[in-house]
C-alpha cells in the first residue's frame, strides 16, 4: 500500500508537471464523429496519409490503451495514464517512420517502425526526460512484471537473429478502437511495405492484443513464451509473441 501511494505522488506530480497541453487535449479532444463511426471499409474511405502531428500524440496514447489493453498491468486511471504516456514516448523516441491515418484532420490510425540505419524523427529533452523517470519508478515498484515481460521478449529476439538479420522493428500500432475492422490497420501496414519494400520487420505482442490480425496479414509467429505477471497481487497469464515479415 505504501508503494501505490508512493507511485500515486509520482504520477500526479508527472502528470501535472511533463503533461498540461496533454491534460487540456485530453477533454478538448473528446469526439464522436457520426459519420466515421458509421465508417466504410478503408478502401472506400477518403484516408489520408502523412507522418503523425505532435498534436496527435495524445489521441494515439489513448488508442493504445484499449487495443493494447494498458489497463491491465495498472491498478487506477493516473498510473493508467502515466503508464501510457511513457509507452508512447519510448517508441516515438525510438521511431525513424511514423505514419499516421487521417481522415480529415481526425486521426484514425498510427504506426511507428523503427528501421535500421534510418534516422530518428523526433528528439524531445522533455520525453526523454519523462521517459527516464518513469522508467526508474517502474523498474522500483513494477520490477518483477516488467522484467518477466521484457526477458520474455529479449529470449524471443536472440532466437530469431540466430537465423534471420531483421532490418528493424514495428514498435507501435494502434487504431482508433471505433474504427476497427474496417481495414485501417491493413492500409497502415500496406502504407510501410512501399516505404521499405523487401525489408525484414519483426514485432512484439502477446495474447492480451490482437496478434490474430498479424497471421492474417502474412506474419509469421518466429516465437511465442507464456509468462505469468504478478501486478498489483494478482496473477495474468500472457502469451509473448514475435511475428516476423519479409515486406
Amino acid at each position: 500500500m505504501t508503494a501505490n501511494r508512493v507511485v500515486d505522488k509520482y504520477t500526479i506530480y508527472l502528470w501535472v508537471k511533463f503533461d498540461v497541453d496533454g491534460i487540456i487535449e485530453r477533454y478538448a479532444d473528446k469526439y464522436t464523429n457520426a459519420d466515421i463511426a458509421k465508417g466504410e471499409a478503408a478502401e472506400n474511405m477518403d484516408i489520408k496519409i502523412s507522418q503523425i502531428k505532435k498534436k496527435d500524440f495524445n489521441t494515439a496514447r489513448r488508442f493504445a490503451i484499449e487495443g493494447m489493453h494498458l489497463n491491465w498491468y495498472v491498478s487506477n486511471k493516473f498510473e493508467l495514464y502515466i503508464y501510457s504516456k511513457y509507452f508512447l514516448c519510448l517508441e516515438t523516441l525510438k521511431a525513424t517512420k511514423a505514419i499516421g491515418a487521417y481522415i480529415g484532420n481526425k486521426l484514425v490510425g498510427v504506426l511507428l517502425a523503427d528501421v535500421n540505419n534510418e534516422p530518428k524523427i523526433f528528439n524531445s529533452t522533455k520525453y526523454k526526460l519523462f521517459v527516464k523517470i518513469v522508467g526508474f519508478i517502474i523498474s522500483l515498484f513494477y520490477k518483477n512484471a516488467s522484467n518477466v515481460y521484457d526477458e520474455a521478449n529479449i529470449k524471443m529476439l536472440k532466437c530469431f537473429r540466430k537465423e534471420h538479420n531483421p532490418d528493424g522493428e514495428i514498435n507501435f500500432f494502434a487504431v482508433d478502437p471505433n474504427m476497427k475492422g474496417r481495414g485501417i490497420g491493413t492500409f497502415l501496414l500496406n502504407e510501410l511495405e512501399k516505404q521499405e519494400k523487401g525489408k525484414l520487420l519483426y514485432l512484439y505482442t502477446d495474447s492480451g492484443s490482437t496478434y490474430q490480425f498479424y497471421v492474417h496479414r502474412g506474419f509469421d509467429e518466429s516465437g511465442k513464451t507464456d509468462v505469468k505477471l504478478k501486478i498489483n497481487e494478482k496473477e495474468l497469464d500472457l502469451a509473448c509473441y514475435l511475428f516476423s515479415k519479409r515486406l
